[in-house]
C-alpha cells in the first residue's frame, strides 16, 4: 500500500521566502542590526513562549483576542505578541543585574491571531531598540530615536521618507483644556484620521459625547501645519493655558532641537499633530515613519516616550523611549511596490570553484580551503555532470564568479576566474584570485 502524500501547504497569514528573497531579506535585518550596534545598543532575547500571566498583566483589549494561548501540562501558556512586554518582564527580573541608562535592541518573530489579510501576517519579526532608566530619562534621548530612523533607511537605499513626530502630553494638555474627560478613547479616535477620514472620526467622536464645538477646535488642532518651526510659533500663540500643553510644548521644541544637533536633514522629520499612537502606555513624544510616495503602506517604523514601562511586574519607576520596525511586513511592502534596490541572488557565495573532472577534486579541494581560510565566501561543486550544466547551475544561483579548475589550470598553477556577470575570464595564482575576490 502506498503512502498517502499530504500536499504541502502553510497556515495563511505566515510568510516563507525563495532562498533569493531570504538572502535579501536577512541582508536587510543585518543593516537594521549593524545600525542598532553602531548607535551602542546591546543585544537581547526573551523566549518566544512566556506565561500568560506575565503577557496578560495589563488585561482586558485587543491582545486577549489576538494571543495565541494553550495549556502544556499545568502551565498556561502563550506565544509572545510583541517584544515590548518580554523585555520589561526581563528589566523587572534582572533589573540588580544590568546598567542603567541600557539601551537594548531585540530582533525576532512575534505572534498575533490577526484576520489574514493582504501584507499582514500572524507571525512576523520585529526589530526594536529601547533606552530605559531608573526614574527619569533625559528628553534628548527622544531625539536620538529619529537619527537612527535616518541612519537604517538611508542605508536601505530608501530616499523619500518622513518621520514624523508628536508629544502626547501636548494632546492631553489641550484635551483638558476643552474639558475632554475621555481622554484615551479620543487619542485612539484621532489616531485614526488617515485611515478613517474626517468625517468618520467625527462621528465617533459624536459617539464619544463630544459637543461639535469641542470637535471643530480639537480637528483644527491637529491640522495645523508648516515646517517645525511655524507649527512651534502656532502652537506657543495659542495661549493655551493649561501646564501639561505646555511641558508637552516645551519637550517637543526640544526634541526638534536636538535632532538637528544629530545631524538629521530637516526634510526628513516633521512635527504632525495628527500622530497620537493607540497604544495607551505612551506618555510623551510619539513616532511615525511613512514612505514619502507610498502613505498607503502606512507606517514603516513607530514608537515612542512611556514612563512607567514595567508597573505590571514592579514597584521600580523605568522611564524609556523606543521604536520597532516590522521588519516582515516592510519586506513584503517594499518588494510589492518594487522599492528594494539592493542586489539579489540565490547564494551567499561569492565565488564557486568548478573541477572540470573528477581527477581534479582533490586540486579543487585544496583551492576552496585557501579561499575559505581568506574569509572569502566559497562553494564546491562535486557532482558528476557535464561543463555546461555545471555552469547553468552557477547561472541560476546568479553567482558573481567561478573558477574553474582543469588540466592547464593544475600543471600551470594559473586557475581561470570567470566573470559571470560580464563573460570575460583571465587565469591568475591562487593569490592573485583571493586579492580580487577580497576587493569584492
Amino acid at each position: 500500500m502506498k503512502n498517502q502524500i499530504v500536499k504541502p501547504s502553510i497556515l495563511p497569514g505566515f510568510m516563507e521566502l525563495l532562498p533569493s528573497d531570504q538572502i535579501l531579506f536577512n541582508k536587510i535585518l543585518d543593516t537594521i542590526k549593524n545600525n542598532y550596534e553602531g548607535f551602542g545598543f546591546i543585544p537581547m532575547d526573551t523566549p518566544i513562549i512566556e506565561k500568560s500571566e506575565i503577557l496578560l498583566a495589563k488585561g482586558g483589549g485587543e491582545t486577549t483576542k489576538q494571543i495565541y494561548r494553550f495549556n502544556k501540562g499545568k502551565n498556561d501558556i502563550s506565544l509572545r505578541f510583541d517584544l515590548t512586554v518580554p523585555f520589561a518582564r526581563y528589566v523587572s527580573q534582572y533589573s540588580q543585574d544590568l546598567t542603567f541608562p541600557l539601551r537594548r535592541y531585540q530582533i525576532g518573530k512575534v505572534f498575533r491571531g490577526e484576520r489574514n489579510q493582504k501584507g499582514r501576517f500572524r507571525e512576523f519579526y520585529q526589530c526594536d531598540i529601547d533606552i530605559i532608566n531608573r526614574g527619569k530619562l533625559n528628553i534628548i534621548n527622544d531625539a536620538e530615536i529619529p537619527s537612527i530612523i535616518y541612519s537604517v533607511f538611508k542605508e536601505l537605499d530608501i530616499d523619500s521618507f518622513t518621520i514624523y513626530i508628536n508629544n502626547r502630553k501636548l494632546l492631553n494638555g489641550y484635551f483638558e483644556y476643552l474639558k475632554i474627560k475621555n481622554k484615551e478613547e479620543v487619542l485612539r479616535t484621532i489616531d485614526k484620521l488617515d485611515k478613517i477620514g474626517e468625517d468618520q472620526v467625527k462621528e465617533e467622536l459624536k459617539l464619544l459625547c463630544i459637543e461639535n464645538e469641542v470637535i471643530e477646535k480639537l480637528l483644527k488642532f491637529i491640522k495645523i501645519n508648516g515646517d517645525n518651526n511655524e507649527i512651534l510659533t502656532k502652537l506657543k500663540n495659542l495661549g493655551v493655558e493649561n501646564e501639561l500643553f505646555q511641558e508637552g510644548l516645551n519637550e517637543l521644541e526640544k526634541v526638534v532641537y536636538y535632532i538637528g544637533c544629530f545631524k538629521v536633514p530637516k526634510e526628513f522629520y516633521n512635527i504632525n499633530l495628527k500622530i497620537a499612537r493607540g497604544l495607551d502606555y505612551y506618555t510623551g513624544t510619539v513616532y511615525e515613519t511613512m514612505l514619502n510616495d507610498y502613505l498607503n503602506i502606512g507606517s514603516i517604523c513607530s514608537g515612542g516616550r512611556y514612563d512607567d514601562l514595567a508597573q505590571n511586574y514592579t514597584t521600580e519607576k523605568l522611564s524609556g523611549v523606543g521604536i520597532s520596525i516590522g521588519l516582515t511586513r516592510l519586506f513584503y511592502q517594499l518588494k510589492e511596490a518594487n522599492l528594494l534596490k539592493m542586489d539579489s541572488s540565490s547564494t551567499t557565495s561569492q565565488v564557486i570553484v568548478v573541477p572540470m573532472d573528477t581527477e581534479y577534486i582533490n586540486e579543487s579541494i585544496h583551492l576552496v580551503n585557501e579561499l575559505r581560510n581568506k574569509k572569502v565566501r566559497s562553494e564546491l561543486y562535486l557532482e558528476e555532470n557535464k561543463l555546461g550544466k555545471k555552469l547553468n547551475y552557477a547561472n541560476k544561483l546568479e553567482v558573481s564568479y567561478i573558477v574553474l579548475v582543469g588540466k592547464e589550470e593544475v600543471e600551470t598553477g594559473f586557475f581561470t576566474l570567470k566573470d559571470m556577470k560580464t563573460g570575460s575570464q583571465n587565469k591568475f595564482s591562487m593569490k592573485e584570485i583571493i586579492e580580487v575576490l577580497n576587493k569584492r
